[in-house]
């Protein structure tokens, strides 16, 4: 899990990396704070489609959409979930008694696939209510809060790259040329 060549070697290529995907600035930093956001949501399992549908129609990259999503992993998961469950009971006026995913897990052990098919209403509405609601609302308002903070950043640190991948390749372009005059 820890790379080879270090925490800040990583970061300094994964900056660069986005940074040099083909797109405007807007679009690369539009996707990847999609992604981002879209990491908050519930629908887990659907992130890169979603992303990739929302970063469509803001017209942002779909790649650095996709790239976003990372920001919900197996490790930032538990942590987003109880911040957007505990949010979303707030904002509904709830309670929120402990901790979500022992709520969970009791859900999902209260009916079994043959309930889920028979009636799938039945079996999945307590949990719409009482889990994915609050989760969809907290991940909404927490996700739009986090699309503008990782958008500004990294707008700036595209705009600024290609700003000076321009002039270097300018600068590299008028010495080849005046050696020619």
């Amino acid at each position: 899990m820890w790379p080879s060549a270090g925490w800040r070697r990583a970061s300094s290529y994964l900056k660069h990396r986005i940074a040099r995907i083909d797109g405007t600035p807007y679009a690369i930093a539009a996707g990847f704070a999609t992604g981002a956001s879209v990491s908050f949501t519930p629908f887990v399992g659907f992130h890169f489609i979603l992303a990739g549908i929302v970063a469509w129609i803001v017209r942002g990259n779909i790649l650095t959409s996709a790239i976003g999503t990372a920001v919900g992993n197996p490790w930032t998961f538990p942590f987003i979930w109880a911040v957007t469950f505990q949010l979303g009971t707030s904002i509904l006026g709830w309670e929120a008694s402990g901790d979500i995913m022992p709520r969970m897990n009791e859900m999902f052990s209260s009916f079994t696939i043959v309930d889920l098919v028979n009636d799938p209403v039945a079996a999945l509405g307590p949990f719409l209510e009482t889990i994915f609601l609050p989760m969809l609302l907290g991940g909404i308002i927490i996700g739009s809060l986090l699309w503008i903070v990782f958008y500004w950043p990294i707008f700036k640190l595209v705009s600024k790259y290609k700003i000076n991948r321009l002039k270097r390749r300018q600068s590299k372009f008028g010495a080849n040329n005046d050696g020619e005059q």
